[in-house]
């Protein structure tokens, strides 16, 4: 479908509030897929981490209020990637869609050898980011100074990788899973293994499993939504669900109101650094556990 026949035919709804979760299919960039539910009406809309071009799987989808969860979500919980990396070629992109710039036979490289450097991605705590990223150098993203042959500077950011193993190896692919916090960039795995082995690699498949809190098998196929825009209204998740873990404090009415106009409010028996205000079983901020002259109390972080 062109996407002059999804803006003739595209209904719009009115923007709603809350976290879709959607599996981004291989081929469309992530900004791509926000665009084509902002043509539905949703213009108030965000994620919480972006997925490469190649790559398919869980994308969250923040919509109305839900986009001020960005940075709770972010930096929450991790990530879980099923990927398949191909030995004997590198390219300027770290990935198979990129340009080859160096090939190199792979022969001599077992299957116990690629196991063992996949395994040892747990022992990073740091990686190369690749030179075609949205990572900003000077405001500007990466992959502007390399499609203009200028690279920036390499950089370099922490990671971590929590487990990382082979699921199965058929020359030359490999293909592996790897469970690891917000932020790390499989191309990057599969590059710094093909220097490592000596005869480099590339990404040639990534899928996102997992991302806190939500799987793969929660999602919604970006297809299916083009074809029934209304679906949106059921799918859309409240935003409380994107935070499991915080708890969800009932106001009343009065209480509702100091939140609403910034204040902080009483917080009684509650052990948690962080939680929902919620009036009438919906929230209406995101809240910290504070202290003042009268005691505890959740101090408003962010409204709703």
């Amino acid at each position: 479908m062109t996407d002059a026949r999804r803006t003739v035919s595209t209904p719009t709804l009115p923007q709603l509030d809350g976290i879709v979760v959607l599996n981004k299919p291989s081929g469309l960039t992530s900004t791509r897929c926000l665009n084509i539910l902002k043509r539905m009406g949703q213009k108030k809309i965000g994620h919480a981490g972006t997925l490469d071009p190649m790559a398919r799987g869980v994308l969250l989808v923040l919509l109305g209020c839900a986009t001020k969860l960005s940075s709770w979500l972010l930096g929450a919980g991790h990530k879980v990637y099923a990927g398949e990396l191909k030995l004997g070629v590198e390219t300027d992109t770290w990935d198979t869609e990129g340009e080859v710039f160096c090939e190199k036979s792979p022969d001599g490289v077992g299957s116990a050898d690629v196991a063992a450097e996949i395994r040892a991605w747990t022992e990073l705590t740091s990686q190369d980011v690749p030179p075609y990223s949205a990572a900003k150098h000077q405001g500007k993203p990466l992959y502007q100074y390399a499609r203009k042959g200028r690279p920036a500077p390499a950089k370099v950011k922490e990671i971590k990788i929590h487990s990382a193993d082979m699921l199965d190896f058929s020359m030359p692919v490999a293909r592996f899973r790897v469970v690891c916090d917000s932020g790390a960039y499989i191309r990057s795995l599969a590059h710094s293994l093909g220097k490592r082995l000596g005869c480099g690699a590339a990404l040639c498949g990534l899928t996102r499993e997992y991302s806190h809190p939500f799987s793969l098998e929660q999602a919604v196929d970006l297809a299916e939504i083009e074809a029934d825009p209304a679906i949106l209204k059921r799918i859309v998740r409240p935003v409380e669900d994107a935070l499991p873990h915080w708890p969800k404090i009932e106001l009343d009415a009065a209480s509702a109101r100091r939140v609403k106009n910034g204040m902080p409010v009483r917080a009684e028996n509650n052990a948690a650094e962080h939680a929902f205000l919620c009036h009438e079983g919906r929230a209406c901020a995101l809240a910290s556990l504070a202290a003042d002259e009268y005691g505890p109390c959740w101090k408003v972080a962010r409204g709703l």
